[in-house]
């Protein structure tokens, strides 16, 4: 196994740019290939979960050009309407992605196709049931090939029809998000929209407000009823913008702002700012909760440590931020009293057990950690952090992105630093640009 050592550090300042976002990458691609027209977009994430996506796109025929880094032309085909792709069986491997897998499956859903969608060992693991019950109610034809509840998936063409159906909002946004992106496609009749219903609390809401809000850019307009009852238009065709532009990512920025309220700062970031499509942004409202100093523009963010010299416990319900609130948790390290952390009970689904792992990982620290259902109780040790811990990333790119922090109290080792690459491959390069000891 790989592993980066991390010699403790004192001082953290400097100026970031940030990757792309994953979240919009892999959503802009997807609504570019449903669309009529090209599009060409920028700043795309270059990283495992977005080359899985595009590997899919181009392996359903979607004509696509790579014109610089990180710069692509995309071919919508749009213009078959039911959806149709160009190529109408496949086999597709989408890792563990689940920005591709779980939107990616609504859409084959719903075209007249033959395809088979499978992923890491992990992704088998992660539910799509809840996906799959909902598009049954649109007449899909979708058989599972192991688990019933989880991928992998065969689809087949079938008898698609305009409706209402229910979806539940509990277990992974990334159910409703793939129903909305999919389902202008269900009706020819302009008249005829359909309407999903989400049952349950519908989790991650600023991940589905991310999806609208993109949707609208390509010429779709939802409307929806205090998150409850989504209304989606039929018989419209998604419209390319021409030219789309991708954000910073807000939750690989969490990374960066936490290092310069832990250790004295400033550290600027740049690609995000107050006016960011990303609900992970309000990351630095949980830091200024917390006594650091947060000040921002229209397109940076920067972060000071405390003027009192010190960070302060908080107890937060993070449904609205459930990746960068994993920071936090790093974050509660450097506080003084018990962090609460609730409304987490996603993290379970994700790339690993993210809940059980960041505890383990947090009391190698010497840190007293309380795991629930859904939240963590962290109180930081009395006597400073450990002199030295092994962590184990389980092949989750945030926990070892997040433990980066703990080299800020004590020198750390990260086992497999490269799962990093699914997002950020290069950030330990740009974390240990702005750490000092």
């Amino acid at each position: 196994m790989d592993v980066l050592d991390l010699p403790a550090v004192k001082t953290a300042r400097g100026t970031v740019r940030l990757p792309g976002s994953k979240s919009i990458s892999n959503r802009v691609l997807l609504l570019a290939a449903l669309a009529d027209g090209a599009t060409e977009i920028r700043d795309v994430l270059v990283s495992d979960d977005t080359v899985r996506m595009l590997d899919a796109l181009k392996a359903l025929g979607v004509p696509i050009v790579k014109v610089n880094e990180g710069v692509y032309r995309v071919q919508g085909v749009g213009a078959h309407f039911p959806l149709r792709f160009p190529v109408s069986k496949a086999d597709l491997f989408l890792g563990n992605a689940g920005t591709a897998f779980r939107p990616l499956t609504a859409a084959l859903a719903l075209s007249n196709g033959s395809y088979r969608l499978s992923g890491t060992a992990r992704m088998h693991e992660r539910p799509i049931g809840d996906l799959v019950d909902a598009l049954r109610q649109l007449g899909a034809d979708i058989t599972y090939l192991g688990n019933a509840g989880f991928p992998p998936l065969q689809i087949k063409p079938g008898h698609i029809r305009a409706g209402n159906i229910t979806v539940r909002g509990d277990v992974s946004s990334q159910f409703l998000t793939g129903l909305l992106m999919a389902m202008p496609f269900c009706a020819t009749d302009s008249d005829r929209e359909s309407v999903i219903t989400v049952s349950g609390e519908l989790i991650s809401r600023p991940y589905v407000e991310l999806t609208i809000a993109l949707m609208a850019r390509f010429g779709m307009r939802v409307e929806h009823e205090n998150w409850r009852r989504f209304n989606v238009p039929g018989g419209k065709r998604y419209r390319s913008p021409g030219e789309i532009f991708v954000e910073g990512d807000a939750s690989s920025a969490s990374y960066f702002l936490a290092a310069g309220a832990i250790g004295t700062g400033p550290v600027r970031v740049e690609g995000i700012g107050r006016d960011s499509l990303q609900g992970d942004v309000r990351f630095a409202e949980a830091l200024m909760k917390m006594g650091a100093q947060i000040t921002s523009g229209a397109n940076w963010m920067e972060a000071r440590a405390p003027a009192s010299g010190f960070l302060r416990a908080i107890d937060l319900d993070c449904n609205h931020i459930p990746d960068a609130a994993m920071t936090l948790a790093v974050t509660a390290l450097f506080a003084k009293g018990t962090t609460m952390l609730t409304n987490i009970a996603s993290w379970r689904v994700k790339e690993t057990d993210r809940l059980a792992a960041m505890a383990k990982e947090l009391r190698k620290l010497d840190a007293t950690v309380d795991e629930g259902a859904d939240f963590l109780r962290i109180t930081p040790p009395a006597k400073g952090l450990a002199t030295h811990a092994v962590i184990d990333t389980y092949d989750d790119h945030r926990m070892a992105m997040c433990f980066s922090l703990a080299s800020l109290g004590t020198s750390v080792r990260i086992n497999d630093p490269h799962c990093v690459a699914k997002t950020f491959p290069d950030y330990f390069d740009k974390f240990s640009a702005i750490v000092q000891g």
